[in-house]
């Protein structure tokens, strides 16, 4: 198949790559290689796939999905069978900071993509949401049939959007669209804001590591190999015209859930990394940042059923693969 993969050189977006260029897909990459964390990182992954021996299957091109003019170009010029939006500001916390981004990139872009798909005859769309769009629910665990009106951080409404547009263009367009929530991915090559390479970077050089709301926080750890498994999985199996549970609209549309299951206390998340690291950690302890949430786990039913799919990798593998990682790139970034 001929994919689009935007975000290529975000974190999901490498490692998605790196797995359809092994079994043999085209894939053409785009990426505005913004500032947001290390753009270093972003040329590594680059870097990475470029030394692929099937390197001759990709098309690196530097943009902006916010760019409407080169987004229709390009899908004019290359007729993709199938898109897999990962392009996206991230980050709960600098939504506060940078609202402007977070519409830019999660709003425009995504109508820019949208729109690329329909005058083109797109095969299937799958584009990345988020676990956030859950807000402060509390029935546990979290299930795509449950009500997600009440989003406490823009980026977390910015995912809800994405759902919803995306919802209106298979229905109005049939274009088979699915969105994939994903819950706190982490593992090699992951992005440098999140807590668990914060607190690696911070515990091998023996710096305090920042804990909000004194460690009583859970969330459901996915390791990066299962969310491309998952996602790999959805790509070959665009939706059906189906209703849901809310409505009988008969629209080629479906949410899941990629998590793994499994809700884990943030104590015993940084226990995994003192092993791995081979050092204690020194904490700061912090109250609760606004737009954050106590806790995720995700209700992958969905998931399992209709792909026979459940991540497995425990936070224990999964760590001591990062810290591997880490300590052969990660530390010289």
């Amino acid at each position: 198949m001929k994919i689009l993969v935007t975000g290529v050189a975000g974190f999901i977006g490498y490692h998605l790559t790196v797995s359809l260029l092994e079994r043999g897909d085209q894939v053409v990459g785009i990426d505005n290689l913004n500032d947001y964390y290390d753009p270093n990182l972003k040329q590594l992954r680059l870097d990475e796939i470029a030394k692929h021996q099937k390197f001759k299957n990709f098309k690196f091109i530097k943009a902006d999905i916010v760019n409407n003019e080169i987004i229709k170009k390009l899908f004019t010029d290359y007729k993709f069978d199938v898109v897999v939006n990962l392009a996206a500001q991230a980050g709960v916390r600098y939504s506060l900071e940078n609202p402007h981004a977070y519409v830019d990139s999660n709003i425009v872009g995504f109508i820019n993509i949208l729109e690329g798909c329909r005058n083109s005859n797109v095969e299937h769309l799958v584009y990345g949401s988020s676990s956030s769009v859950y807000g402060m629910n509390v029935k546990q665990p979290f299930s795509t049939n449950d009500f997600v009106d009440h989003p406490i951080s823009l980026y977390a409404a910015t995912k809800k959007s994405n759902e919803l547009m995306a919802h209106a263009y298979s229905h109005l367009y049939n274009i088979p669209t699915t969105g994939l929530r994903f819950f706190t991915v982490y593992g090699p090559y992951g992005r440098p804001d999140m807590a668990y390479y914060k607190f690696t970077k911070a515990i091998l050089n023996d710096e305090k590591i920042d804990v909000y709301n004194n460690g009583n926080m859970k969330r459901d750890f996915t390791y990066i190999d299962d969310i491309v498994e998952g996602v790999i999985r959805v790509i070959d199996s665009k939706p059906m015209p189906q209703a849901n549970s809310h409505n009988s609209i008969m629209t080629p549309y479906k949410i899941y859930n990629i998590g793994n299951n499994n809700s884990v206390k943030l104590e015993d998340f940084i226990t995994a990394i003192e092993k791995a690291c081979n050092k204690k950690a020194k904490k700061n302890s912090l109250p609760m940042q606004p737009g954050d949430v106590v806790e995720t786990f995700a209700d992958i039913d969905e998931l399992q059923k209709d792909f026979g799919f459940k991540p497995s990798t425990s936070i224990e593998t999964g760590i001591n693969r990062f810290v591997d990682w880490y300590l052969d790139k990660g530390e010289n970034l």
